[in-house]
């Protein structure tokens, strides 16, 4: 036996015994590791059974009571301890000066590309489905000129009533608040010029051009877009879109064109109507608190507004319905395994769907002011 730790409290007894010679290194070192990962308190070293203590043991020793870090550890030598114990103990103390703690080493380059090649093949793969599954939405519609059944009309009106009629409480909720915060704002900025009456351009134009349109593609894309991924999920997990695959019917033409259309043609009207409710609750502020009444609102609006600025948000409306369509019924369609799962790539079709349309809307921005629309 070459060493053994005894302890009560914070105090430990380490007895080493034996042979501790240079030849003996390697079953000191194998001893060492055996010893408890972290030591506090104060550990006595009694060197007074040790026969013959080597260079070699003895750093190894010292190392190997440097990495115990619990805490405070006080480390003393008994029993007449090998003379070059103090040597060691300053050239380790020097070390630890002069290099510090050790330095995680930098990445390698070849673990660098490596990463970044997977990177840009996972990206690459996931371009080709998203553009594929396009593509397939694409033929199912190109085929409904030839086979008017495939549109599924019945199925059509159902989700025009779920992403439709049943969002216009929430979205007239939020776009009239939100326009009266806009409302109440402004007029504590502009109130300081004596400049109240251009609260109604900030509203109109805000409203009308960009908070309309974002506010409500945002809500449906939190609500109907989740419950898109969140239906197929269920549906993928049940092994039904399977089943109609083997009944001989296209799943894309069942599941995700007819949610898909009832988006593009109910997110348009849902934009119009959080834009009356946006304007009636900029009236509502501009009337209580800055005093304007309703028929001077009127005529202000009516010189706020250019030919242009209705249809500035209306157009939008399509292409953020499609983009929140398409993201949900895509991820949808991804869901393999298990529940985890399913609620993964439901929290990753909301993001992705919020994320998409602000970039679309901030493209419609330059491209607006490119051709001064």
């Amino acid at each position: 036996m070459k060493l053994s730790l005894e302890g009560e409290g914070g105090n430990w007894q380490l007895h080493l015994t034996g042979d501790w010679s240079l030849p003996a290194t390697a079953q000191i070192q194998e001893q060492l590791r055996s010893l408890p990962a972290t030591l506090s308190g104060t550990v006595v070293c009694d060197w007074s059974r040790a026969e013959a203590p080597g260079i070699g043991p003895v750093w190894a020793l010292l190392r190997r009571l440097a990495e115990f870090a619990a805490g405070p550890l006080d480390v003393r030598h008994v029993g007449n301890p090998p003379h070059t114990l103090e040597l060691l103990r300053r050239l380790q103390a020097d070390r630890h000066a002069l290099c510090g703690p050790p330095q995680p080493a930098p990445p390698d380059i070849e673990e660098v590309v490596g990463r970044l090649g997977r990177w840009v093949v996972l990206q690459g793969t996931e371009a080709r489905a998203v553009v594929g599954f396009f593509g397939r939405i694409v033929t199912v519609i190109r085929e409904i000129f030839s086979r008017p059944r495939a549109l599924r009309g019945s199925s059509l009106a159902r989700h025009l009533y779920e992403t439709g009629v049943t969002a216009i409480p929430i979205v007239s909720l939020i776009a009239f608040l939100i326009s009266v915060i806009v409302a109440y704002l402004g007029a504590q900025q502009l109130s300081r010029f004596g400049a109240d009456i251009f609260v109604v351009d900030l509203v109109t134009i805000s409203v009308l051009r960009e908070m309309g349109v974002l506010l409500t593609a945002v809500i449906v894309a939190g609500r109907s877009g989740s419950a898109f991924a969140a239906e197929i999920g269920v549906m993928q997990l049940n092994e039904e879109t399977d089943a109609l695959r083997a009944m001989g019917m296209n799943p894309i033409e069942l599941l995700v064109l007819p949610r898909v259309l009832a988006l593009v043609i109910a997110l348009p009207l849902l934009t119009v109507i959080a834009d009356a409710m946006g304007l009636a609750g900029g009236g509502l502020l501009s009337l209580l608190n800055l005093h304007i009444p309703l028929p001077q609102f009127t005529s202000r609006l009516r010189e706020s507004l250019s030919a242009t600025t209705f249809w500035a948000g209306l157009i939008k409306a399509p292409v953020f319905a499609l983009l929140i369509g398409m993201v949900g019924t895509y991820r949808g369609m991804q869901v393999r395994e298990s529940a985890r799962e399913l609620g993964r790539l439901t929290t990753v079709a909301v993001v992705e769907s919020i994320f998409l349309v602000i970039l679309a809307d901030a493209l419609f921005a330059i491209l607006f002011v490119q051709i001064d629309f």
